[in-house]
Parts: structure tokens; sequence; C-alpha cells
């Protein structure tokens, strides 16, 4: 796997500073079924408030009709790369429950979604999280209820020859991982 491992002010687990977010996944390899189930664990024992659990999974591998549903709700860019994933992955979220809203919900799903990418990049697989698509296509292509609501897609599958890409893509993937300093996101340390 090509090394995009992230430089780090301090110390933080290896699977963590050497997870990235491809955008060239191999259109030939079927997704490693285990490992994919392993990624569903993992963000099934995400925590969530009062261990509601409010996340939903619609896995759609390549190939298949579903994944052509989620292609066609994927914005601009998106649509000419991420069809190339061995599978697509739409976190939902379950607003309520019981009649009542989860207040949290888009929080806990988003961790579920952040657990499964970890142990997914832990497993030999690459991913890439998505906002560019029509979540309303979304819900209507699987005829979602109302409290049902697509927060984020997930490519998922095998790393593609990167030399191959077009040259967008190229400089894409080579530019230099970066984040903003921590003292910048922290409002307050006290």
């Amino acid at each position: 796997m090509l090394d995009r491992a992230a430089t780090t002010d301090r110390p933080i687990l290896d699977v963590l500073t050497e997870r990235w977010s491809t955008r060239v996944f191999d259109p030939v390899t079927p997704i490693d079924e285990e490992a994919l189930a392993s990624a569903l664990e993992a963000a099934r024992w995400s925590p969530s408030a009062s261990n509601t659990q409010p996340w939903r999974f619609i896995v759609a591998r390549r190939g298949t009709a579903s994944h052509a549903k989620i292609v066609d709700a994927l914005i601009g860019f998106n649509q000419g790369w991420a069809p190339d994933a061995a599978a697509l992955v739409v976190f939902v979220a379950a607003t309520e429950q019981g009649g009542k809203p989860l207040r949290w919900a888009a929080y806990d799903t988003g961790q579920a979604a952040a657990h499964f990418t970890v142990q997914a990049h832990a497993a030999g697989l690459v991913t890439h999280q998505m906002g560019g698509f029509d979540a309303d296509r979304l819900s209507a292509s699987f005829d979602l209820p109302a409290d049902l609501r697509p927060l984020t897609v997930t490519a998922v599958g095998a790393l593609g020859d990167i030399a191959a890409a077009s040259e967008q893509m190229r400089e894409r993937e080579a530019a230099p991982r970066t984040r903003r300093p921590v003292s910048d996101s922290v409002l307050l340390d006290d």
C-alpha cells in the first residue's frame, strides 16, 4: 500500500497516522468480505448515547443495482471515481426512537462511520467518506422512512493503480496531508 502516513505533532496510533482517503480504487478486485464484515462489526461496537445505536447501513457491492443507485445519487466529481470502489456504504441515522427525537443520532452515526473506516484500514482496505451526494435521492431510491436520514457515503475496496490514474487524480493523491494545529481547534484548555 502507498505510504501516506501523516506527520503528527504527538504520537498517535499507527492505524490513525497511516489511514488516508484515496479516490483511486481497483475497479476489478472484489471486496474482501471478511475485512468488510470486520469493519461493520467495528461500527456496530462504536459508542452511542444511551446505547441507542442509531446507525443503519446500506452496503452495496460493485455490479449490483444498489451500487448503481448510490452512484446515481453522488454529486459531480464523486461520480467519476467512486464507481470503481468494490463497495459503497451509506451511513444512515435513525433520527427518532419510540416517537422521540434522538438528539445525538448524527454524532453517534458519525462515530460508527469512523470506527468502520479505521477498522477497514487496519484490515488492508482503503476508504473515502463523501458528503457530495443527494440524500433525498438516496432516501427515495431505497424507500427509507422519514426518520432514517443518509449522512455519508463511504467508498471501500482495494487501492487502485495510482500511476494509471489521470494527472489530476495523481496530483490529488500526492498532495501533502495537512491539518490545522490542535491549538486552532481547542476553544478552551483550562
